[in-house]
């Protein structure tokens, strides 16, 4: 059992903003939840600040666990410049995670986010108790490098309808993908208060260049990630191909998989309550 706190914030639109310096940058991060007990870190998506979390998602966690989410470098309000690989970002959110004083955390991340995840594992394998790896994929992962005319044709496709472009990257266009890409862009309007600062075009533009060295390097040797990992995507996801995610299955000894039916990249946002007790009772184990 968790020792009781008074006032504690579990609601992410509440989460207070606040700051850390560390290595000449200074990080943006919020957090809430119970503290005390190993705290999971939160690793966002690409073009993504603090405000594309879905509180469906981080809520139920952080009724039971110290929740961190961050901006890592040059991205949202931390400032800094993105760096121009995967591993040069792992290594900014180590630097964040020691400035917070953690020795040991969990770890979840959703599509970029589970790429500096893996890079993070393997250069600091102690700093990780469990990792939860959505819509994510390997180093040298087939089509990787071609996110970039993925995500450019969508937003266009997004411009032309006035819609949110993380409607038709992350959600299939069909009755069931439609209503629910909606109802996600609006759960992250839900805080309206002291919101996040935009991703400037130039760390977006720089965090694609990432991704795409990520999917041309050389296969990563994922035998030696020995940490309990949860694996979740959708079952077509165009962005990360959703045949990774069985990839990281079968190279992470001891994984855990959950692919959801009829869904894209955001597949753990349109079966939120489906995945999140599923989240909440992997951290708990």
């Amino acid at each position: 059992m968790k020792p009781a706190q008074d006032n504690v914030i579990t609601a992410y639109q509440d989460a207070p903003a606040r700051t850390v310096e560390a290595g000449g940058v200074t990080y943006a991060y919020r957090e809430l939840g119970p503290k005390g007990g190993i705290p999971v870190v939160f690793f966002v998506h690409l073009a993504a600040n603090l405000d594309n979390w879905d509180p469906r998602i981080i809520d139920p966690i952080a009724a039971s666990h110290h929740v961190v989410a961050f901006d890592n470098r040059g991205v949202g309000a931390s400032s800094g410049s993105v760096p121009s690989s995967i591993e040069a970002m792992a290594d900014d959110a180590a630097t964040f995670i020691g400035a917070l004083g953690f020795d040991k955390i969990d770890i979840f991340a959703f599509s970029l986010g589970g790429m500096i995840a893996q890079a993070l594992v393997v250069k600091h394998p102690g700093l990780v108790r469990k990792l939860v790896l959505t819509g994510t994929g390997p180093a040298g992962g087939k089509d990787i490098d071609k996110i970039a005319g993925t995500t450019y044709y969508d937003i266009l496709r997004a411009t032309l309808t006035r819609s949110d472009p993380k409607e038709f990257l992350f959600f299939n266009r069909n009755a069931t993908g439609k209503p629910a890409g909606r109802a996600f862009v609006k759960r992250l309007e839900e805080r309206t208060l002291d919101r996040d600062a935009p991703v400037k075009v130039k760390a977006f533009q720089t965090q694609l260049k990432a991704i795409k060295k990520w999917g041309r390097s050389a296969p990563a040797d994922l035998s030696q990630i020995t940490q309990p990992t949860l694996i979740a995507n959708g079952d077509n996801d165009r962005m990360v191909p959703s045949v990774l995610s069985e990839d990281l299955h079968r190279r992470i000894k001891g994984s855990e998989l959950v692919i959801y039916p009829d869904s894209g990249h955001g597949g753990i946002f349109q079966y939120h309550a489906e995945f999140a007790p599923v989240a909440v009772d992997f951290l708990a184990r």
